[in-house]
């Protein structure tokens, strides 16, 4: 499938009426916090020789929070963005050296997703051009790596698991490719991107 068929898909798929509703770090940790901070990520896709892949980032163990995990570059809002889309794209480019300019099709939007740590995440879908330049920030970043749309879209690779702590359980998604273990937040909004790819077939 060429770039330009995926992107219409997509779109469309976006656009649809349909909604998967906001979602949540974890239905069942109790209340959620009431203050929320606005945040962005970029799921940036990439077209190779007709296959659609993922960028995922992998941070580095050192850091203060989700230390070691696999995410999407992406941060907290700041004052000077002018939307969730400008946030996505700042973040990129100071997490791995994307230029805006590199992105070139913005799709749409994820539904919104509410992490337990009081932080309202808008996913931002856009489609990156080949051949591309990553400047990797290697203080957030350990490295980047691509995961198959079709991977993604397969509901035998949704896993949901779940630990209790102090009393408490708490559940949460896991995608499992290859050596990797994406989970939590990432695997949510992944597994909520091919709930609304789904939901509009090609």
């Amino acid at each position: 499938m060429k770039q330009i068929e995926i992107c219409e898909w997509i779109r469309r798929c976006l656009h649809s009426t349909h909604q998967v509703g906001e979602i949540t770090e974890d239905q069942d940790a109790g209340k959620l916090c009431t203050i929320l901070v606005p945040a962005a990520v970029l799921v940036p896709l990439i077209e190779r020789s007709g296959v659609c892949t993922i960028l995922l980032t992998q941070r580095t163990a050192h850091l203060e929070n989700h230390a070691g995990q696999i995410s999407f570059p992406g941060g907290r809002v700041e004052d000077k963005d002018a939307s969730p889309i400008d946030t996505a794209l700042r973040e990129t480019e100071e997490e791995i050296g994307l230029k805006r300019n590199d992105i070139t099709d913005i799709l749409g939007c994820l539904d919104l997703y509410q992490t337990v740590t009081g932080f309202l995440v808008t996913p931002v879908v856009g489609f990156i051009t080949t051949p591309f330049k990553l400047v990797i920030d290697a203080f957030e970043v350990q490295e980047t790596f691509e995961i198959p749309l079709d991977f993604i879209l397969d509901v035998r690779n949704h896993e949901r698991h779940s630990i209790t702590q102090d009393g408490r359980t708490r559940h949460f998604y896991v995608i499992n490719y290859e050596r990797r273990y994406i989970w939590g937040a990432t695997a949510a909004m992944l597994i909520n991107f091919a709930q609304r790819l789904r939901a509009t077939p090609l």
